[in-house]
């Protein structure tokens, strides 16, 4: 029973370290994750290097995605190097039957220290997803700062009305006359073509008021790692008694020098709420230009207005007949015991395609999905 409860516990760890890789953008598919654990099984999995090389062997498709297999192994099993130690090849897989982890052979305990430390930095760090992020310390805050640098945000591609050349698909008439007419007007092959695929943009609305400020800064954080992805393709304006657009700033690549470059740049910041002034700013000088035509728009606010809540429900009405989708997060959504019966919230609710949380990594991770699969 003892051997079983230990390899559950494992397999939870080990499955919690793929769901935060795929967070961070590797494709670490049902699949990969079985043939993971499979692996290490096989190799008997006893150490943190091991692990490593079960996970890498396993969840990485491509060598482009073993930069953030590292970073993300990293931040997962924490108190560690970044990397482990260097072997340039993995190890060899012994045939023998073992349970994840395994326990040391007698008279030794180095397999049971290190497995403790493993599970417990694996432990901690999974517990810490699931916390809300206005109760964390300084060292959680840190923690989960180098977390939310591995998330990945990005919209689903698109079809286009531009088609480019294809090996299959239509017939191109026009294609195919010219290379008739390079030819003297002699029959050839036939041209094709499809309709091109693009991302559509994303457009993030932060509220950085009074209410918002022990969320602000991971939610910034989080607008960066969507900026760093698809820089031309991503939005970012800060709401509170006016609206400021911080896109400019969030494209430097340290985080840290970004988040001074927005703190700077934002006349508002921990003031009050005007969302419905905000989001009819953002309408008047860039929504209805082309910014949230199609695009998928993500507002992250408590719901609070000063307002009349009504004018708020008109403009975000307004909003979501532009938008592809319209996704609203509110930290207060995963608390237990809450209702959006607040009047902001209560005005915007019938225009949302979808209401998440956004309290701590986990749900900022779930925004992530939300994001993609719109």
């Amino acid at each position: 029973m003892a051997d079983a409860g230990r390899e559950r516990d494992i397999t939870e760890i080990l499955v919690g370290f793929a769901r935060t890789l795929r967070g961070a953008g590797v494709d670490a598919t049902p699949d990969r994750v079985q043939a993971m654990l499979a692996a290490a099984g096989e190799i008997g999995v006893t150490d943190r290097e091991s692990a490593y090389w079960a996970g890498r062997l396993t969840l990485c498709g491509e060598p482009d995605d073993i930069p953030t297999y590292d970073a993300a192994f990293a931040a997962y099993f924490s108190d560690a190097p970044a990397l482990p130690p260097t072997p340039q090849t993995p190890p060899r897989a012994t045939r023998r039957p073992t349970l994840l982890f395994a326990p040391s052979r007698p008279g030794t305990g180095e397999a049971d220290e290190d497995e403790t430390t493993v599970a417990s930095m694996a432990s901690d760090t999974e517990v810490l997803r699931y916390r809300d992020i206005a109760a964390l310390s300084a060292a959680e805050r840190e923690e989960v700062r180098r977390m939310l640098a591995l998330l990945a945000p990005g919209t689903a591609p698109r079809r286009t009305r531009r088609f480019r050349p294809a090996a299959r698909g239509p017939v191109d008439p026009r294609a195919t006359v010219r290379r008739m007419l390079r030819q003297a007007g002699e029959p050839t092959r036939l041209a094709r073509r499809r309709r091109g695929a693009k991302p559509r943009r994303l457009v993030l609305l932060l509220d950085v008021s009074g209410s918002m400020a022990p969320y602000a800064d991971a939610l910034l954080r989080f607008a960066h790692a969507a900026v760093r992805r698809r820089p031309t393709l991503t939005e970012v304006f800060t709401v509170g008694t006016r609206l400021t657009r911080v896109t400019r700033a969030l494209r430097h690549r340290d985080p840290d020098v970004a988040l001074g470059a927005v703190s700077r740049a934002i006349p508002d910041w921990h003031g009050g709420t005007r969302l419905a002034d905000s989001v009819t700013a953002f309408l008047d000088r860039w929504g209805r230009r082309g910014t949230a035509r199609g695009a998928v728009v993500v507002i992250c606010s408590d719901g609070w207005e000063r307002g009349d809540p009504t004018a708020l429900g008109d403009q975000v009405a307004h909003l979501s007949r532009l938008a592809h989708r319209l996704v609203w997060a509110n930290p207060h959504r995963g608390k237990p015991g809450y209702a959006p019966l607040v009047g902001g919230m209560a005005a915007v609710l019938p225009y949302l395609d979808d209401f998440v949380a956004g309290h701590s990594l986990a749900s900022l991770e779930e925004l992530v999905g939300v994001i993609a699969r719109a």
